[in-house]
């Protein structure tokens, strides 16, 4: 069992999508390469990070200070719920509205736009559910 967003935990999601087609494939064959961090509103910085090059986890650590292109923010409440429960296709446009899932840094509406982003971001919720957490 890791913590949410403790080292252990950011790369055993890491593992988890590198060894998951449906997430690695697609963003492959878009070209993405970008950085998302996860952490909690309010606070000034995230808690981790994932390094991703063309489609492909790199590196999985906690956040140090480096730049980040997507940057994925909710209450601890909202990421349990979430993180144990599941988070799709019908949970995301509400949980961005109402702002309990905040994008401090990215375009939400140009990934959900682009099913070669939206799907596999999606799937990296399905992926969170598969991970031991603790809170």
């Amino acid at each position: 069992m890791s913590e949410l967003f403790s080292e252990a935990w950011i790369k055993s999601l890491g593992d988890a999508w590198n060894n998951d087609p449906l997430v690695v494939e697609p963003l492959k064959k878009a070209g993405f390469t970008s950085t998302i961090s996860y952490g909690f509103i309010g606070e000034e910085h995230p808690k981790c990070l994932l390094d991703i090059v063309n489609g492909k986890i790199i590196s999985a650590s906690l956040y140090k200070n480096e730049d980040i292109d997507w940057d994925l923010r909710a209450d601890p409440q909202n990421w349990e719920k979430w993180v144990t429960k599941g988070f799709g296709l019908t949970k995301l446009g509400p949980a961005v509205a109402t702002r309990a899932l905040q994008f401090a840094q990215g375009d939400y509406r140009q990934m959900i736009r682009n099913p070669a982003l939206s799907r596999p971001f999606l799937r990296h919720f399905v992926l969170m559910t598969q991970l031991k957490t603790t809170f």
